[in-house]
């Protein structure tokens, strides 16, 4: 069911989502979070589709926020969905004018009490989330490097703002690398010297990889450029030969370790919102991934693509 509300209040909001809780047998029972997102009218699809389908998994109410004409005058339109598909409610804020600039003041009677919010940047990334508005409102701070412009600068600044509650989806999205990597060094392996990340250019998901082994393995790894998708390889030059795990076609990595045949595993690339619904399995700090994020200034220089 869509609603449309022109020029109107929080209070005529609020009031139009306990009517279409009453006519709708009370989607919003069982929900477990508040998701605030800050988007742009260009990507409002695809974040709310993306938002709506890890829904599923964390029933929530969804708020988007779209930032409009700054020059207009003051003005609040809201769309309303409810009942597509999710046990939740989608609220679509376009605010106007000096609106814009006081989201936070909308946002707040709009959440449903007593329940976790995150805040999910879809977009321009702020450099101290923790600062933001609607980031003070939030247990948890979601960004993601990948869509800047410059993603390594990017990586940096939220280093140097970050705040316990912040995470990248970035981050997010080496966990099934992660996972690779920590069941193949649960095995025998000999000592880890070193090794190498291959990846796309400007790929933050590598450069975090990198820092993370690095500080995990407490050796230098390095950071080449390949041809993609994504992160192609890892290499882990150890005392009793190469450990290397390549994935060319963003779908099935395989894993050659000395001494063993060679194993196939899936590797997909994953979703936004399945990234997006990992992170909201959580609430807690990442604290491995802040100690990653702050280990990225010390990546040794990227070299060159290979037959460059």
């Amino acid at each position: 069911m869509l609603t449309d509300l022109t020029d109107t209040t929080t209070s005529d909001i609020r009031a139009a989502l306990a009517k279409l809780r009453d006519q709708m047998g009370g989607p919003a029972t069982g929900v477990v979070l508040n998701l605030i997102i800050m988007t742009d009218e260009a990507g409002q699809h695809d974040a709310v589709r993306a938002a709506s389908q890890a829904g599923r998994e964390h029933p929530c109410r969804i708020l988007g926020v779209i930032a409009r004409e700054v020059r207009a005058s003051s003005r609040l339109d809201a769309e309303i969905r409810s009942g597509e598909g999710t046990p939740g409610q989608t609220v679509l804020l376009r605010l106007y004018g000096p609106m814009s600039e006081h989201a936070d003041s909308v946002v707040t009677p709009l959440l449903v009490p007593d329940t976790p919010v995150v805040t999910w940047w879809h977009g321009q990334i702020p450099a101290v989330p923790s600062a933001q508005p609607l980031g003070v409102l939030a247990q948890r701070r979601v960004t993601d490097a990948a869509i800047a412009p410059a993603p390594a600068e990017a990586l940096a600044a939220l280093s140097a703002g970050y705040q316990p509650g912040d995470t990248d989806l970035s981050w997010t999205r080496a966990t099934g690398w992660r996972s690779l990597l920590a069941a193949t060094l649960d095995q025998e392996h000999g000592v880890v010297a070193g090794g190498m990340v291959s990846a796309e250019e400007h790929n933050p998901t590598a450069d975090l990889l990198t820092a993370w082994l690095g500080v995990r393995l407490c050796v230098p790894f390095g950071r080449e450029t390949s041809e993609g998708p994504g992160i192609t390889q890892v290499r882990l030059d150890t005392t009793e030969g190469e450990i290397t795990i390549d994935r060319p076609d963003g779908r099935v990595a395989t894993l050659s370790k000395f001494g063993q045949p060679d194993r196939h595993v899936a590797l997909n690339r994953r979703e936004t919102a399945d990234l997006l619904a990992e992170e909201l399995r959580r609430l807690d700090p990442d604290e491995v991934y802040s100690e990653a994020l702050a280990a990225v200034a010390a990546i040794p220089a990227r070299s060159a693509p290979n037959g460059a």
